[in-house]
């Protein structure tokens, strides 16, 4: 499959996503959401956040919200030693760092293939996934990054 054409065709519209794991299952985060891709860095844990709140990080003089996904998709904690990756999506201005276990290649699927969520899925999973795209031996569930940074509804009332 090409990625570049010279002419428009609907039947062949593509959409990108850069695939991450977290345990053991692959999500895909919209190409245009990715600012950027970094190694395991340190984050300085932040008193009083919400559980999926992992700390903030300094990106290039920036402060940066690392939420853990493994805490926001309802999975077992990653070990202290066990190293991951940060993703860097931006929402409205403001810079997120989705820590994932690992981050794979930029996926140009056909729009075509996309299918809803399975009903099967767990209703938290589904609230914060678009749908899915199978392939080869695995699903590749897409992540509504609004959704997964939208930590009202987890947070605590006070």
């Amino acid at each position: 499959m090409s990625l570049h054409s010279d002419t428009f065709n609907a039947a062949d519209e593509t959409d990108g996503f850069v695939s991450i794991r977290v345990g053991d299952q692959w999500f895909g985060v919209p190409v245009l959401r990715v600012q950027d891709v970094i190694a395991d860095t340190a984050i300085n844990r932040v008193p009083l956040a919400p559980p999926e709140v992992a700390g903030s990080l300094n990106l290039r003089g920036r402060i940066v919200t690392a939420i853990d996904l493994r805490r926001r998709l309802r999975m077992g904690d990653r070990e202290e030693a066990e190293p991951c990756m940060s993703v860097i999506v931006d929402r409205a201005g403001e810079l997120y760092a989705l820590l994932v276990d690992d981050v794979g290649d930029v996926l140009w699927l056909s729009a075509n293939t996309y299918e809803p969520t399975p009903v099967t899925t767990s209703a938290h999973w589904r609230s914060l996934c678009d749908g899915l795209y199978r392939l080869e031996g695995k699903l590749l569930l897409v992540l509504n990054i609004e959704q997964v940074l939208n930590l009202g509804g987890s947070a605590h009332a006070a």
